[in-house]
């Protein structure tokens, strides 16, 4: 799901066209880039004022719009809500060897681990064991074996030994968590919060527009999406489900008010020239997905929603499903093959 606000100054850029100025292969956040933002600023009356701004951080669009009494105020709000946005990418990128992320994964094992870190590790682990396992943060060994090997002047697969010793490695059990430390139990561990710190940076970010004050907003962080409150006409938020093959043919759209949503896909971002293998990795085989194009799931938080939407995105569409239906506050869609659609029981469209 992406919402079309995308126009920065000098002209039109897409996702894709932004990873790959920035050198990225899809996985793991990066900071924000000197790039022009987009905003907008709408008087609708003395008492309403529409604030909207698009930015670049964590690796895609960030937009928001707020509305609210004070231009003033809903453009503070914007500004406190992008310098944690900033703050945390910052903070939990594995690629700068100075965080807290990149010292764990060299070590293996961290005391006083800032508290933002531990928030998101101590969830992913929640989410580890209510999906069996299908959602593992420990998956970093194969994507970097992933990565090395396509990434040469010769790209191949891993061999089957080379898979199965990273395989070995990913575990998510073996990551201890006591206070404010962290250990990973085997030599060679390493964890990846790629698919999960979006989503509570996505959060955090929506707690810096509420307390001060903006009830009524909406982020979009490239479909990552958290909605408070109602648009101008009262009505809930309109979404719309992001189309796979990016033909704007939308699988659906579905009305918000308090709560966030996320779409896994394998759409984006690939190692291999075949597409073969993509950023979401399965933690019990090392493959990459192939029985759903798209997952979208609702959630109260967009941590919760981000985390889930890999968890169904790595199991079968049918077994991923009724696990959503057995989470409280919990919907889904699926996209699969040929454009076959699934959704939970409490899914409703628009």
């Amino acid at each position: 799901m992406e919402k079309d606000m995308r126009q920065l100054s000098g002209g039109m850029m897409d996702r894709r066209d932004f990873l790959k100025i920035s050198g990225m292969l899809g996985v793991g956040l990066t900071a924000a880039v000197a790039i022009p933002a987009s905003a907008e600023t709408v008087k609708f009356d003395r008492k309403l004022y529409k604030v909207s701004e698009t930015r670049i951080a964590m690796g895609t669009f960030v937009s928001m719009t707020l509305l609210h009494a004070s231009r003033d105020q809903a453009q503070e709000a914007i500004c406190r809500a992008f310098e944690e946005i900033d703050r945390l990418t910052r903070d939990m990128n594995r690629f700068d060897q100075g965080t807290a992320v990149a010292q764990l994964n060299r070590e293996g094992h961290l005391t006083d681990v800032p508290p933002d870190m531990v928030n998101v590790v101590r969830r992913a682990l929640v989410h580890y064991k209510i999906s069996n396992g299908a959602f593992d943060i420990s998956v970093k060994p194969v994507v970097d074996l992933l990565k090395s090997r396509f990434s040469g002047k010769n790209p191949s697969p891993p061999s089957n030994k080379e898979m199965a010793e990273a395989l070995r490695l990913v575990d998510a059990s073996h990551i201890q968590l006591e206070g404010n430390s962290i250990s990973l139990k085997k030599s060679g561990m390493g964890i990846t919060l790629d698919g999960i710190a979006k989503g509570y940076i996505i959060d955090k970010a929506s707690d810096k527009v509420s307390k001060l004050g903006i009830e009524n907003y909406l982020i979009n962080a490239g479909g990552d999406i958290r909605t408070s409150g109602r648009r101008l006409d009262g009505k809930p938020w309109t979404i719309a489900v992001q189309d796979p093959h990016k033909m704007q043919q939308y699988p659906d759209k579905i009305r918000m008010t308090n709560g966030a949503i996320a779409t896994s896909g394998n759409y984006e971002v690939y190692f291999d020239r075949e597409k073969m293998f993509h950023h979401i990795v399965n933690p019990y085989n090392g493959l990459s997905p192939n029985a759903s194009n798209s997952v979208s799931v609702l959630a109260k938080s967009a941590m919760d929603a981000d985390a889930l939407s890999t968890s169904v995105f790595v199991m079968r569409p049918e077994k991923g499903i009724r696990f959503v239906n057995s989470l409280p506050g919990c919907e889904c869609l699926l996209v699969g093959k040929g454009n076959r659609k699934m959704h939970s029981a409490g899914w409703k469209s628009a």
